[in-house]
């Protein structure tokens, strides 16, 4: 599917009474495997990200040009729309308009920008500070105005709430849906009251963010439908199990010299190989007729 074509399918998506549910990836390997379990979209955390390239925690450690080239190669892996943290826009909205078209370059179909003061922090991290609400609206607006793609959408997060509450958070979602913000991303709500207050106040469509162990309530996706959320992620959850799954096969090799026990808990060869498209590659080196070599003799 054409980049162009999957932003028009998140477009689609949102507009429908269903809520879109989109996995978090930190990489390929992960985007395939949501692909291939059916999801119609998938979000790159920044969290994941920067602890999958970096091994070091979500504090505004990766560049711009790191995060849309890690964007690029997930749109690249998959024909389903992605969504992609932006972070704060890496500066002013000088900077966005940058951002904007980097981010659009890589094919992305929506970009998440939040309020943070940089380096920003996780969204469900302590000691968040956010920057004026004038600054933000400002920086919206110029995120709009950048893209040359009028499909592609972007996202307002605000991480208000935790350190000024509902209220501010509500009043700054709304000045930046004013601001042109195709989706409005209130951050860390703690309460499913909170949460019914946020989907009953715009009128684009919201995000809700369930992070394991995170500030907010951790409902189920039908849960999220009711209460009126349009899209939901799930940000953390690929890199939580594989942090575990390897931090576990490990230790089972480091003790016991073998991982024939764990065997049972990984992918067969096969599969693999078809998961990260192998089939298609010797298709394509059937038809070009690559990989033949010269007989000298004749």
């Amino acid at each position: 599917m054409k980049k162009e074509s999957t932003r028009t399918r998140l477009r689609e998506l949102l507009a429908r009474k269903e809520i879109v549910v989109a996995p978090g990836v930190h990489d390929g390997l992960t985007a395939r495997v949501i692909e291939n379990e059916g999801f119609n979209a998938l979000y790159m955390t920044g969290y994941g990200t920067s602890a999958s390239m970096l091994g070091k925690p979500d504090v505004g450690l990766l560049t711009l040009t790191e995060m849309a080239a890690r964007a690029s190669r997930l749109v690249d892996a998959v024909n389903i729309p992605v969504i992609a943290d932006a972070d704060t826009g890496y500066g002013n909205a000088v900077n966005v308009t940058r951002t904007v078209r980097e981010y659009e370059k890589a094919g992305v179909a929506c970009l998440q920008l939040e309020d943070q003061v940089a380096p920003k922090k996780c969204g469900h991290m302590l000691g968040r500070e956010i920057i004026s609400l004038e600054e933000m609206t400002g920086k919206i607006k110029a995120a709009c105005d950048a893209r040359q793609d009028e499909d592609l959408m972007i996202m307002a997060r605000t991480d208000a709430r935790t350190n000024f509450g509902i209220d501010e958070a509500l009043k700054r979602g709304k000045a930046y849906e004013e601001a042109g913000a195709d989706i409005i991303f209130i951050e860390s709500p703690e309460s499913e009251e909170e949460m019914k207050l946020i989907t009953a106040s715009f009128r684009v469509p919201v995000i809700a963010n369930m992070v394991e162990h995170g500030r907010t309530p951790f409902l189920n996706v039908s849960r999220l439908e009711e209460l009126g959320y349009d899209l939901v992620i799930f940000p953390v959850t690929a890199t939580y199990v594989i942090a575990k799954a390897v931090t576990e096969v490990m230790k089972t090799l480091k003790e016991t010299g073998s991982t024939e026990s764990m065997i049972d808990h990984m992918i067969a060869f096969e599969d693999f190989n078809k998961l990260i498209g192998l089939p298609a590659i010797r298709e394509m080196e059937s038809h070009y007729s690559t990989g033949r070599g010269i007989d000298t003799d004749s």
